[in-house]
């Protein structure tokens, strides 16, 4: 084993990670990288550390370490770029990919231009409604929101003015609430119309990201049950924007939406 590890940095609608392929460069440490690696200025910068790797019951596996170096069970975004990554390097020609991933196994739907990757649709699964309604009270503050699980947590709060929400106050208060046992992900959201809402987030393990794929799923489901929107509504976030749809025949959530690389580079285990 080298100490040099290459990396591809990739983000899908702002939310960035730093992207290892495994199966060349295994890490034994990923905890530990991704908290030195995703450090903005001592390190490379990102939301976390993701690892592609080998599987036995899909084509790829992946694995994600929050910035804190928590493993997370899911994230849409990532899947996306996974998606890119490995088509783009060559790694499959198929237009259709199977990722093994903590929550299950997805289905990532590529739509290819000259041969690189443009956008990314991936199967989510079918939602699970914890609560339709659940009020908590933090910082002296009465927050009614909707819990759901997208293969994680989810804690969905409507506000008429999202500008209002003291997020780095009230993200982490939420997150540590007793009610949720393994934390959880926080998101506010403003509906602009019933095709289209703005959402911002406070992730498990990473605080506030630029978006969250797994986020923008559980919020359009959540709007959807109390009847705020429609089943296919644009979710509008911090860094970019992503297409919803919940079908209605099978239950499940579709997400779609662009991945893009950032840049690639080569990192010494040892150096930070």
């Amino acid at each position: 084993m080298t100490d040099s590890v290459k990396f591809t940095k990739m983000h899908g609608a702002g939310n960035d990670y730093i992207y290892v392929n495994t199966m060349i460069h295994p890490l034994e440490n990923p905890e530990e990288l991704a908290v030195k690696w995703s450090m903005p200025h001592t390190g490379i910068g990102s939301d976390g550390l993701v690892l592609i790797g080998r599987s036995d019951v899909a084509d790829f596996s992946m694995r994600i370490f929050n910035a804190d170096g928590s493993e997370a069970m899911m994230c849409g975004n990532a899947s996306r770029c996974i998606g890119k990554y490995v088509y783009d390097k060559g790694l499959t020609d198929k237009l259709t990919i199977s990722l093994e991933t903590l929550s299950g196994i997805k289905e990532l739907a590529l739509s290819v231009d000259n041969g690189t990757v443009t956008e990314v649709t991936v199967d989510m699964g079918i939602p699970v409604i914890d609560r339709e309604e659940l009020t908590l009270e933090v910082g002296g503050v009465k927050y009614t929101g909707t819990v759901i699980s997208m293969g994680n947590p989810h804690f969905v709060v409507f506000t008429e003015d999202i500008s209002c929400i003291d997020l780095p106050e009230v993200g982490p208060l939420l997150e540590y609430h007793p009610y949720f046992p393994n934390r959880t992900n926080v998101e506010f959201v403003q509906i602009m119309r019933p095709d289209k809402f703005r959402m911002r987030v406070w992730e498990r393990g990473s605080s506030i990201t630029l978006a969250c794929g797994t986020g923008a799923c559980a919020t359009a489901v959540a709007g959807i049950v109390i009847g705020k929107i429609g089943r296919e509504p644009e979710v509008i976030m911090d860094g970019g924007s992503l297409r919803i749809r919940w079908d209605e025949v099978t239950g499940k959530v579709f997400m779609s939406g662009g991945a893009t690389t950032v840049f690639e580079g080569e990192i010494n285990r040892n150096t930070i």
